[in-house]
């Protein structure tokens, strides 16, 4: 298999640019990927040719916008391997959370349990403490181990009877481990939890098979994967999404209002109150076309064999240490490293200054970082259009600030 990295990165206009009289490497593909033409011309296309409000107008543009709307709902469900009607539009991955949070927590009672992971990104803690304060559940925490992957090792004593959810990272936004979810799922059913993933750090990197994963719950941001900001994705089993009541109340989401009641429309509608993100939906369906059109046998080798370029290079500077897997095996093009005596955010700063894009931070995950004792971390993250004189010009702005900064 070869790998055609001048093709894809023709496909991305930014990548071509000169700012600020230097060429663009974007390495922040953790924070917001960068978008393809076709997603460009997709949005672009609605917005020019077919702008209207979806589901309630009978004229030809809204006939159309809704056509475009539910094709980039059948495209996304294409992507993940389930069924069109299974997936809700949101906001964004937070915002998808967070409505799990609000419809399926409101099936959950006193004492029942939700068990997270220390490394989690703050939109998979911060909703579940919400629902705790609401609902008196009790929330549990995986550790993590020295290597930054949840210590499954720990899952079997963590499980109780009482446990209703498991809701862990599909891949850490920090570490790049990657879950061993056959794991999760077979532990989860042994006491009849449900698994919901947070899959913002895998969605970018190829189809998935939710079906074959065994998960219940599968969320992710459209703007990490080549598709545009304000979009966000659910999949749900069909008979949760049944049962659960709707999060936001407005148009489109009801069967019929009275003065005395209202009766809810069947999901995904249930859970898509009022004018959704029409344009961002219709972008997001033709990122995951852009991603299925890949050869991902060879484009994940491409990454990876970029994590290598990175990790070695990082491994031959003093000073230097990497949060998570030393090695490639269970994980993701995700690198999280520290620069001894250098505040990550002068690290990121100096990178700047050779045209490098990363973040330095704690990465939305503050208890990761109480973990290891740590302020925050630089993060390198890779995506198919990054190539070897990014991770070229990455290092050297590395090898410079550790010889000017400390």
């Amino acid at each position: 298999m070869t790998f055609d990295i001048a093709k894809v990165r023709r496909q991305f206009p930014i990548l071509s640019e000169i700012i600020d009289g230097r060429p663009v490497h974007y390495l922040d593909n953790g924070a917001s990927a960068q978008t393809p033409l076709a997603v460009i011309d997709a949005v672009r296309s609605y917005e020019t040719t077919s702008r209207a409000n979806v589901l309630r107008g009978v004229h030809r543009l809204a006939e159309r916008a809704t056509e475009l709307y539910e094709n980039a709902r059948a495209d996304v469900a294409r992507f993940l391997g389930v069924e069109p009607m299974e997936i809700v539009f949101t906001g964004g991955c937070t915002a998808a959370i967070n409505l799990v949070a609000y419809s399926y927590g409101p099936l959950l009672k006193r004492g029942d349990r939700v068990l997270i992971s220390e490394l989690e990104h703050h939109s998979n803690i911060v909703p579940w403490q919400l629902l705790r304060q609401r609902s008196g559940i009790e929330l549990d925490m995986l550790p993590v181990t020295t290597d930054g992957q949840i210590d499954l090792g720990a899952l079997s004593k963590m499980l109780t009877s009482e446990t209703r959810l498991i809701s862990l990272a599909h891949v850490s936004n920090v570490t790049g481990a990657l879950l061993d979810v056959r794991k999760v799922v077979e532990a989860a059913k042994a006491v009849g939890a449900k698994v919901m993933l947070d899959g913002a750090q895998r969605a970018p990197h190829g189809p998935l098979d939710l079906k074959a994963l065994g998960v219940d719950f599968y969320v992710f941001a459209g703007h990490k994967a080549y598709g545009p900001n304000g979009i966000g994705v659910l999949w749900a089993r069909p008979e949760l999404l049944d049962a659960m009541p709707p999060f936001h109340g407005g148009g489109s989401m009801i069967g019929r209002v009275t003065l005395a009641e209202t009766t809810w429309a069947p999901p995904p509608r249930r859970f898509e109150a009022g004018t959704p993100p029409i344009g961002p939906a219709i972008g997001l369906g033709a990122a995951c076309n852009w991603m299925a059109a890949l050869d991902w046998t060879a484009t994940h080798e491409h990454e990876m064999g970029l994590v290598q370029r990175v990790l070695d290079g990082l491994q031959k500077i003093d000073g230097t240490q990497i949060l998570g897997p030393a090695s490639l095996q269970n994980r993701y093009p995700v690198v999280s490293f520290l620069l001894d005596g250098v505040h990550p955010h002068d690290v990121a700063q100096t990178l700047d200054s050779f045209g490098v894009a990363v973040r330095a931070g704690h990465h939305c995950a503050q208890p990761l970082m109480d973990r290891f004792d740590l302020d925050g971390t630089t993060r390198v993250s890779i995506a198919p259009y990054n190539d070897n004189s990014d991770i070229d010009v990455l290092l050297t702005g590395v090898r410079h600030a550790a010889t000017t900064l400390r």
